[in-house]
């Protein structure tokens, strides 16, 4: 089996590493490696799914994983890439937080026979004696280096408070803590984590004489430079009651064509040579790649059967045939009176908000862009009729991708 750095640097998971010739050596023999996640939702969204991705590809190639939920950090809010204080929480939610996460984890990680373990860090945190914690721990850092922090440094302008100065100090004894009670030796997180990652493997060296490591994964953006896992609508997320598994294959489905090999590299488990085959298409040509990436994303984080049922009513969607009744397509009620005498079609698409004016709907219409079920309406002044509706409704379409559902009610 190939040492998993180098599946993680084929596929882009590697920005910076401690020392990579000792951590491709370490990683040749099971280890136990770590990353942290913040409690501050109770749903992951897209945006986090790179460490996940991570800790699930160690542990495909045999090493045990920790995922720690940062109960007790996050009554303190990690400063990093942050340029204002975060907003504090309450205990309760963030165990209420952690409990969602947890559940979420559990679909890309195996925690059966201890192979990974879920840890909460409240556990030795919050009952942490402040006058030994700084006699023990305090004293091997420095405030200077501290300040030289790339985390520090930029909130130094804004204000930087005495509670979110001791993030680093609590996050290096994560790393310390794990080390003593499961012989964890790599640490992972985000590139702005990268100072407390280090701090900790430093501190591992300082109090125990061992040699721990640091890697760090790109902050992702998308090729417009949009964050990542962020749409029109807000974030996406990972738990199907805010975002639905439908929703969720749109999103992937509709990546920008830049970022198509990125993704397919970064959240499926595919073979770097199917990835790179499917990217070197262009053009509609590409569809077939996006396709994939949505399905196997989706399947990852949902399951196979929502994503086929996914897959399905994105296909009738844009093909305009087959049963789209499990697309979340943005619906209105028109009273069933109006279709007994015909609703000109202009108006129907006006009202049903495929287009913001009368006179766009009939522009929309001369130039062919406009469709009811899978058919295209040649004419502005058409009568949609009962004869149009299919089970009480009849779906339009403007473009490629825009629909609207209109019930008779």
């Amino acid at each position: 089996m190939a040492n998993v750095y180098d599946v993680l640097k084929e596929r882009g998971f590697v920005e910076q590493v401690s020392d990579e010739g000792n951590v491709r050596a370490m990683l040749a023999k099971a280890v136990t490696c770590y990353i942290g996640f913040d409690p501050t939702s109770s749903s992951f969204h897209a945006g986090s799914l790179l460490p996940v991705m991570a800790l699930a590809h160690m542990q495909r190639h045999g090493h045990r994983v920790l995922a720690v939920v940062g109960g007790g950090t996050a009554m303190i809010g990690d400063p990093s890439g942050k340029t204002e204080l975060r907003q504090l929480i309450a205990k309760e939610e963030i165990d209420a937080n952690a409990e969602g996460l947890r559940l979420q984890l559990a679909r890309f990680i195996d925690f059966s026979g201890g192979r990974a373990l879920m840890i909460d860090n409240a556990d030795w945190l919050r009952p942490l004696n402040y006058i030994e914690f700084l006699r023990d721990i305090g004293r091997h850092f420095s405030v200077n280096r501290m300040l030289a922090a790339e985390s520090y440094r930029m909130r130094l302008e804004t204000g930087l408070n005495f509670i979110e100065f001791n993030y680093m100090l609590l996050q290096a004894y994560d790393y310390l803590t794990l080390y003593r009670r499961h012989g964890c030796t790599l640490q992972m997180g985000g590139n702005d984590q990268w100072g407390n990652i280090l701090a900790g493997a430093d501190l591992i060296r300082r109090v125990e004489g061992a040699q721990a490591e640091a890697l760090t994964f790109p902050l992702l953006t998308t090729a417009t430079g949009a964050k990542m896992g962020k749409t029109e609508k807000g974030a996406v997320w990972l738990d199907p009651m805010r975002t639905s598994p439908y929703e969720y294959y749109q999103f992937w489905i509709n990546t920008d064509d830049r970022n198509v090999e990125r993704f397919l590299s970064l959240f499926t488990y595919l073979p770097m040579d199917e990835v790179r085959r499917l990217s070197a298409r262009t053009g509609e040509d590409l569809r077939e790649a996006k396709e994939t990436l949505a399905f196997e994303a989706t399947k990852l984080n949902h399951g196979e059967s929502e994503a086929t049922k996914a897959r399905e009513a994105s296909k009738a969607l844009f093909s305009g045939e087959g049963d789209v009744s499990g697309a979340p397509v943005p619906t209105v009620g028109i009273a069933r009176s109006r279709f007994e005498e015909g609703i000109p079609a202009f108006v129907l698409l006006a009202e049903a908000g495929l287009a913001k004016t009368r006179g766009e709907a009939r522009r929309l219409i001369a130039q062919g862009g406009a469709y009811v079920e899978s058919r295209r309406i040649e004419a502005t002044d058409e009568m949609i009729t009962l004869a149009d509706l299919k089970d009480g409704a009849v779906l339009l379409r403007a473009g490629k991708k825009k629909y609207a559902r209109v019930r008779a009610s």
